[in-house]
């Protein structure tokens, strides 16, 4: 949303990106598609996301809300198990859509991690990174399904993610820049955990400003207000 005015206290602001056009051919082979995969996933505790200061890269592992004990720290032997998992059932997925990808295995920061390269993966995407978030969840069920344990798998397809944490980045110090010249919060506009996160770690590392989250999903958001 672009939005050109001053902005008062706990006035949302946000940004725009591209996105699929809902109900196209590709969204609704790609939801199907989706739906046929989760029925291999078994369903177990998988981790709810939420921003928690401090964590590395990307959506983050909420403990207390489900009181679930944090888990055991893992080698990067198994991190890097759980990330072959992962790309084995994605390349599955990817066979069902009939869609052309590369898919890269890794561990960084401490968390496994698939990367999906490829043309005409844009559905994968789904609007604002909505399809995405579902296809890590699914993939991260089948992660513990094997492993029997949660796992913080990160999941990006086409480079999503870096593109939009650029993208968020322009977003979180905008909203600084405003909080900093009119002394009001600023209420930004409903993200994702993995879009919340990023606009922590920009507002976190600049003096004079802090940022929390408020709501619940899927209109759970941030707010940036001037340290008192």
């Amino acid at each position: 949303m672009t939005d050109t005015s001053i902005p008062r206290a706990e006035q949302p602001i946000g940004d725009t990106d591209p996105v699929l056009p809902a109900g196209s051919p590709a969204d609704a082979e790609t939801t199907e598609a989706v739906a046929v995969a989760g029925e291999s996933a078994d369903a177990g505790p998988e981790p709810d996301d939420d921003d928690v200061d401090g964590e590395e890269d990307g959506d983050e592992v909420e403990q207390a809300s489900n009181g679930a004990k944090p888990a055991a720290p893992t080698s990067d032997a198994d991190l890097f198990r759980q990330s072959e998992i992962a790309a084995d059932y994605v390349e599955g997925l990817l066979d069902i859509l009939d869609y052309d990808g590369d898919i890269d295995e890794l561990v960084s920061a401490g968390r496994p991690v698939v990367e999906v390269v490829g043309g005409r993966l844009q559905a994968l995407v789904g609007q604002r990174g909505a399809t995405l978030e579902a296809l890590q969840e699914l993939t991260r069920l089948a992660v513990f399904r094997q492993t029997g344990s949660p796992s913080r798998l990160l999941l990006d397809v086409g480079g999503y993610r870096a593109t939009r944490r650029k993208e968020l980045s322009a977003v979180a110090k905008n909203a600084v820049e405003k909080v900093k010249q009119h002394g009001e919060a600023v209420r930004l506009e409903p993200m994702s955990a993995f879009e919340r996160k990023c606009v922590h770690d920009v507002v976190n590392a600049i003096a004079g400003v802090e940022s929390e989250s408020e709501g619940v999903e899927p209109n759970r958001r941030i707010v940036v207000r001037p340290v008192d």
